[in-house]
């Protein structure tokens, strides 16, 4: 007996730098490292250099560095995962792309939207991928209810609602001023805009309040929002969000139509349950990490597929039509149009035209 051999090109790795490792950083990290085949954990930038030290020689990286730009200089980098606060999205996603890296960038990609547009711009100069990191599309439910929703089984949308619940517990001085929209809802404006494909955002009504920590009420703090969206296509849709539940996790989606509905997500109980003499009870997710796992490794799995199209010089519009769920500049600039709104909308008390520009129709992937 022999190997036959094949002939094949094999794919050369793609080096990853991720900067910033809090929380999310720090599981984006561990996947580029043990979960995607083809990306390799080049290097790690964070000011805090314990932190970074620590999950490197955990993850068997040998760079590290308190500065983002070093790794942005360095030409073993391929590609950047931008997972700093939101504040620093915008000149680190720009000064990525300029040093030729392709981008990887958490939501919400800036907190205003004079800075976004400025980001996406510079990224366009430049010519690189850009994915946004909206999880939410990745989710197995959250595709299969896309699919389906494609596939006319509700016609053309009506009403639409999406939630956001996160678990307890709430730590208001750790929240910035209209988080609750920048951070929270954007997840499910994205989610909105996606499900009513072709549609565009025409205004919004948005009411908060801080109903869990009416105590932090005076600094402008807001933990609990309902914004209602209304689009060209006549659909009317809902986002509310709650930044404490006693429960656990909790995101749901709901499209209805006139040839029906369909829902995705929920708050879903754990495989352990308990029966006594009160009853049963089951555990519920109490991190997005539970909730979303699968999500995020399936969003770095296609960011990599996105970075080797690039390299083989295929058309990235193109590239991105074939995958409905990723989300690009476009995507993310409509996303935080609706956000704006919804913040100017609760300072007004009225509802706020969507601000569109052209800046969408330059915006890439």
């Amino acid at each position: 007996m022999s190997y036959i051999p094949v002939d094949v090109r094999p794919h050369r790795s793609i080096r990853v730098a991720v900067v910033g490792i809090g929380w999310m950083g720090r599981f984006h990290a561990t996947t580029v490292a043990e979960k995607v085949p083809g990306l390799v954990l080049e290097a790690i930038a964070d000011p805090d250099r314990a932190a970074a030290d620590a999950l490197a020689r955990r993850l068997g990286v040998t760079k590290v560095t308190a500065d983002a730009a070093t790794v942005f200089a360095d030409p073993d980098v391929d590609a950047v995962i931008v997972a700093s606060p939101p504040r620093f999205h915008p000149i680190q996603m720009s000064h990525a792309s300029a040093a030729g890296k392709a981008v990887f960038c958490e939501k919400p990609a800036a907190v205003n939207l004079p800075d976004l547009d400025a980001a996406l711009a510079a990224v366009a100069r430049a010519g690189t991928p850009l994915q946004i990191g909206f999880n939410r599309r990745y989710s197995a439910a959250f595709s299969r209810a896309y699919q389906l929703v494609c596939g006319s089984a509700v016609g053309t949308p009506q009403l639409l609602r999406s939630l956001t619940r996160d678990p307890a517990p709430l730590e208001p001085e750790t929240i910035k001023r209209n988080a609750i929209f920048v951070e929270t809802l954007i997840h499910d404006f994205d989610i909105l805009n996606w499900f009513n494909r072709g549609a565009v955002a025409l205004d919004v009504r948005a009411v908060a309040d801080a109903l869990i920590r009416p105590d932090y009420a005076d600094t402008g703090f807001l933990d609990t929002a309902l914004v209602t969206i209304r689009y060209d296509n006549g659909a009317l849709a809902t986002a509310e969000a709650s930044l404490q539940t006693s429960y656990g996790y909790d995101v749901r989606l709901e499209v209805f139509g006139p040839n029906g509905m369909v829902t995705a997500g929920g708050a879903p109980p754990a495989d352990t349950r308990r029966y006594s003499a009160d009853g049963a009870t089951v555990g519920t997710a109490q991190r997005n990490l539970e909730l979303f796992h699968d999500a995020y490794v399936a969003e770095l799995t296609d960011f990599r597929d996105l970075v080797r199209a690039w390299r083989a010089g295929v058309d990235l519009a193109e590239f991105a039509e074939g995958r409905p769920e990723m989300a690009g500049g476009m995507q993310v600039r409509q996303a935080f149009a609706v956000a704006q709104a919804a913040i100017d909308s609760c300072a007004s008390g009225t509802a706020i035209a969507v601000e569109h520009t052209a800046t969408e129709e330059a915006s890439p992937r």
